[in-house]
């Protein structure tokens, strides 16, 4: 089926299907946003929707915005699909970069919901320009990914990171013998401050663990140290 197109624009028909673009580019960034929404991610369904929304519509204007610019002046170049296109995926990718930080454990947060809407803008890029059905696939291909990898983590992945606050005697080699614990548990120390008071020993640690199932055993550990005083350990969030 083919569409007129007019000096004065899109027909009708034409832009009631452009529409209908925005509208599914707009679903698939919701059915992401749920998945990030459930894991209380800061993006959640409202961002996904309007970086989807906005990046079919910003398409749209690429590809069907200046179709008549040759009509009304002659000798002018018409539709350059690339033109806004290209500016979305830079525009995108510093939104993204504002997701991105790293907490007090260390730890750099915000990766993959960035990446998740950078892929969001592309969904929407895609219907946006009528290929259907790559954003559809792009969108339960992208739902797939995030549930088999939160089920099954792979990699550096796999670990947990929390903060571990031990209080104990003014001890260097209990210090020693507690740290020697922890590696021979596989609870790895990424950074570590150790500051006296009152004749005692402050440690704050920050562990990494491959699962969070072993937090009770890693508080029986550094309670069964004959220094240890009192131990305090906070998961991430």
């Amino acid at each position: 089926m083919t569409f007129a197109l007019s000096g004065a624009g899109l027909s009708l028909l034409r832009q009631a299907v452009l529409l209908l673009r925005i509208v599914v580019a707009t679903a698939c960034g919701g059915l992401i946003g749920i998945e990030r929404s459930r894991r209380l991610k800061d993006a959640g369904v409202r961002t996904h929707c309007l970086v989807a929304c906005a990046a079919a519509m910003l398409m749209i204007v690429s590809k069907y915005g200046f179709t008549d610019l040759g009509d009304a002046f002659p000798g002018v170049r018409g539709a350059d699909p690339a033109r806004i296109a290209a500016q979305i995926v830079s525009g995108v990718s510093f939104l993204g970069a504002g997701i991105i930080y790293r907490d007090r454990k260390l730890a750099t947060r915000g990766l993959t919901t960035a990446a998740g809407i950078w892929a969001v803008a592309g969904v929407g890029m895609a219907i946006g320009a009528g290929l259907y059905s790559i954003g559809l696939f792009t969108t339960a291909l992208m739902l797939l990914l995030q549930y088999l990898t939160h089920r099954h983590a792979l990699g550096k992945d796999r670990y947990v990171g929390l903060s571990l606050e031990v209080v104990m005697a003014d001890d260097r080699e209990a210090l020693d013998a507690l740290q020697r614990s922890l590696a021979r548990g596989k609870y790895y120390i990424a950074d570590s401050h150790i500051s006296r008071e009152g004749g005692s020993l402050h440690c704050e640690m920050v562990l990494r663990m491959e699962s969070r199932r072993r937090i009770p055993e890693l508080y029986g550990l550094v309670m069964e140290q004959p220094k240890v005083m009192s131990a305090t350990i906070n998961e991430e969030d």
